[in-house]
């Protein structure tokens, strides 16, 4: 897949995301439901116009960054050498932010459902996806676990990110798990935790073998 066929399709997500926010705005309450509970129930709430456009606003700002980091990226050669890996992680970053953008507005217009119990699926796929991203990625100044240790060495890069990578897939796994507790503390055990967890281990470990890599 081109770079203009990815542009293309990113652009096309997020015009989708602008006209149904345009669409569904006078049929939309003033108040936005924008925070959900780990039971699902909205508590926390945005103005009407924030609430409808923040999202295609986010989307169209990681369009703008995915063009330029292309360009300024001094490593941007690697890039290429993973190009089909990197395109797909921002089409599924995008088609991520437009399913919870569809939940968001689907929600308001006074459809109910366990909104937390529908996003940690998509969650999981899209943790899982930037494990095969990691394991695959090159050196780069904009995508990654960029340590000063990793960006010193490909070697390091490379261990470093199939860790991760394992780790991400690993975390995606566990947070599935999600689904079957209720609680703030039961998602953020299997949820937020085993991420963190993935993200911390990473760099410890990238410090490590740099440190060999001295030796």
């Amino acid at each position: 897949m081109s770079s203009k066929t990815t542009n293309a399709i990113i652009l096309l997500l997020t015009l989708i995301s602008i006209m149904a926010g345009v669409l569904l705005y006078p049929a939309l309450p003033n108040q936005i439901a924008s925070h959900w509970n780990a039971a699902g129930e909205a508590n926390g709430f945005q103005s009407k116009f924030w609430g409808v456009f923040l999202v295609p606003a986010m989307m169209i700002v990681f369009l703008f960054l995915r063009l330029i980091t292309l360009r300024i990226d001094p490593l941007k050669q690697n890039i290429e050498s993973f190009k089909k890996y990197y395109d797909g992680f921002w089409i599924g970053i995008n088609v991520f932010f437009l399913y919870i953008y569809g939940l968001t507005l689907a929600w308001n217009l006074g459809y109910r459902f366990n909104f937390t119990g529908m996003i940690i699926p998509a969650m999981s796929v899209l943790f899982y996806g930037i494990g095969i991203m990691m394991e695959q990625s090159k050196r780069n100044w904009f995508m990654g676990i960029r340590t000063p240790w990793t960006l010193s060495s490909d070697i390091v890069w490379s261990k470093t990110h199939k860790l991760g990578g394992v780790l991400f897939k690993i975390a995606a796994c566990l947070s599935l798990f999600g689904m079957m507790f209720q609680g703030d503390i039961a998602i953020l055990c299997v949820l937020v935790i085993p991420i963190l967890l993935a993200s911390v281990t990473t760099v410890i470990y990238s410090y490590i073998e740099y440190r060999k890599q001295q030796k």
